[in-house]
C-alpha cells in the first residue's frame, strides 16, 4: 500500500485544451478517495494519469514517495478495475484472476492457487471458478475483475466507473461489496464515478471536478452541508438544492414567497451585497400545519401555492414554481450547462413528511430551517456562508496528516 500525491497536475492536448488543470490531491495510505463530476470534467483522465495510461503535461505524480511521471504503467504496481470489466472471454474465472500473477512470472503454481482461492472466497466466487465470463451476470463479472486486482497485492486500487454497466439494484449491492472489501484490505483506493450516490456512500473524501478544475475536496458530509459554490451545491444532493433569488435586509431574507428570518452571522456575510441566490435543500422545509406550533418561531414560515405533488410512501415532494430575475436566471442556466444538462428549473421543490396532506393547486404554509440556508454571490457563484471557499478547498487538498488520515478511519 502507498500514498498517492498529485501535485499541480495538468493534462493539455495539442489543440490547447486542458482536460485537467492544476489539480492537487493527496491520498493518504489506506484512504478511499472519490473523483466525481459530470461527463468531460477530467476525472477519468486524471485516473489514467495515475496509472500511467495518459502522459502528464506538467506537475508531479508521486506514489509511495516516488515520482512516477516517467515510469511505465506495468512498473507502477497499481491495480485498475475498468468499466467494461476487461476480462478474457476464453479463460475461466480462475484463469482470469490468476492472469496477472502468471504475467509477473515470479509466483509458483501453489502460490498462484492460494492467492486465487483467497480472492475468490473474499468475493464469493468459489462456485464460479470453472465458468467463463460469458456465463456470468454483470455483478459476477465485476467481482472477477476485482479479484484480478486483489491478487496482485498492489500499492493501490484504481476504479474507473466500475458500476455504470449494472442495473440499479446490482449497483447498490456492489457498492456495499466494494466498501466492505476496501475496509477489510485497507488499501489506498481512487475511484472515479459520475454517480453522486456512489461518491457520497463510498468515499472517505470526495473531489468534485468541473472542466478539469477541482472545485472542492472534502468529506461527503462537508460537501453536502458546506458546498463552496453553486456548482458543488447543485451537483451534490438529490433532489438538488433549490436556488432562489434573495435580498437581505437586517436579519430578514426576502424570497419569492415572502420574508424569512436568518441567523445573524449569515445576515452579516450578506450585508450590502444586493441581489443574491439563496440555496435551500428540499428536506429543510416542513409543512407548518403538522408541526407543533410552539416550535415554529416567528419569521420562519411563508405561504406558497403548490403546483404538483408526488407521493412516495415515506415522503412526498411538492413543486412550487416562481420567477427569477435575469441575472439569477443567467447563473442558473450556466449551472445547468455545467451539470451536463441536468435541469435547474425555477421551481421550489420541498420534501415533506408523508403525513402531510398537501393540496395541489392550493396554498400551503411552509416552515424553512433558515439555519441551513446558503447564500451565493450571483456573479461568482461562491458560497458566502462558508469561510473563504477557495482557501478551504486548498487547505483540504494540501492536508494529509490530519484530515486525510483521520477520514480514512471514520466514514
Amino acid at each position: 500500500m502507498a500514498a498517492i500525491e498529485m501535485k499541480n497536475i495538468v493534462k493539455q492536448y495539442g489543440d490547447g485544451f486542458a482536460a485537467v488543470n492544476d489539480v492537487s490531491i493527496d491520498v493518504a495510505d489506506g484512504e478511499f478517495v472519490i473523483l466525481v463530476g459530470p461527463s468531460g470534467c477530467g476525472k477519468s483522465t486524471l485516473l489514467r494519469m495515475i496509472v500511467g495510461l495518459e502522459d502528464i503535461t506538467s506537475g508531479d505524480m508521486i506514489i509511495g514517495g516516488e515520482r512516477v511521471n516517467d515510469i511505465a504503467p506495468r512498473d507502477r504496481d497499481l491495480a485498475m478495475v475498468f468499466q467494461n470489466y476487461a476480462l478474457y472471454p476464453h479463460l475461466t474465472v480462475y484463469e482470469n484472476i490468476a492472469f496477472p500473477l502468471r504475467l509477473a512470472k515470479n509466483f509458483s503454481e501453489s502460490e498462484i492457487d492460494e492467492k486465487v482461492r483467497t480472492a475468490s472466497a473474499t468475493l464469493e466466487l468459489d462456485e464460479h471458478l470453472d465458468r467463463k465470463p460469458g456465463n456470468l451476470s454483470g455483478g459476477q463479472r465485476q467481482r472477477v475483475a476485482m479479484g484480478r486486482a486483489i491478487v496482485r497485492d498492489a500499492k493501490a486500487f484504481l476504479f474507473d466507473e466500475p458500476l455504470s454497466n449494472l442495473d440499479a439494484k446490482l449497483r447498490g449491492q456492489m457498492r456495499t461489496e466494494i466498501s466492505r472489501l476496501q475496509r477489510r484490505l485497507g488499501i489506498t483506493t481512487v475511484y472515479v464515478t459520475h454517480d453522486q450516490t456512489e461518491a457520497m456512500t463510498l468515499g472517505d473524501r470526495v473531489a468534485v471536478l468541473r472542466r478539469g478544475v477541482m472545485e472542492q475536496l472534502a468529506t461527503p458530509r462537508e460537501l453536502y452541508e458546506n458546498p463552496v459554490n453553486l456548482f458543488v451545491a447543485g451537483f451534490i444532493g438529490s433532489p438538488p438544492m433549490n436556488f432562489l433569488p434573495a435580498t437581505v435586509e437586517g436579519d430578514m431574507v426576502e424570497l419569492p414567497f415572502g420574508r424569512v428570518k436568518i441567523p445573524a452571522e449569515k445576515a452579516a456575510r450578506a450585508k450590502g451585497r444586493g441581489l443574491l441566490i439563496a440555496g435551500i435543500r428540499p428536506e429543510h422545509f416542513e409543512d407548518a400545519s403538522v408541526m407543533d406550533r410552539a416550535t415554529v418561531a416567528e419569521g420562519s414560515t411563508f405561504r406558497a401555492h403548490v403546483d404538483v405533488t408526488e407521493w412516495l410512501g415515506d415522503q412526498q415532494y411538492a413543486y412550487i414554481p416562481f420567477e427569477a430575475p435575469p441575472e439569477v436566471q443567467a447563473q442558473l442556466t450556466q449551472l445547468e450547462r455545467d451539470l451536463d444538462g441536468e435541469s435547474i428549473r425555477t421551481q421550489l421543490v420541498v420534501s415533506l413528511d408523508s403525513a402531510s396532506r398537501v393540496p395541489e393547486g392550493e396554498e400551503i404554509e411552509l416552515y424553512v430551517n433558515a439555519a441551513k440556508m446558503h447564500l451565493f454571490d450571483p456573479s461568482t457563484g461562491d458560497n458566502l456562508t462558508v469561510t473563504s471557499p477557495r482557501e478551504e478547498t486548498s487547505a483540504h487538498s494540501s492536508s494529509t496528516s490530519s484530515s486525510s488520515s483521520g477520514a480514512s478511519v471514520a466514514r
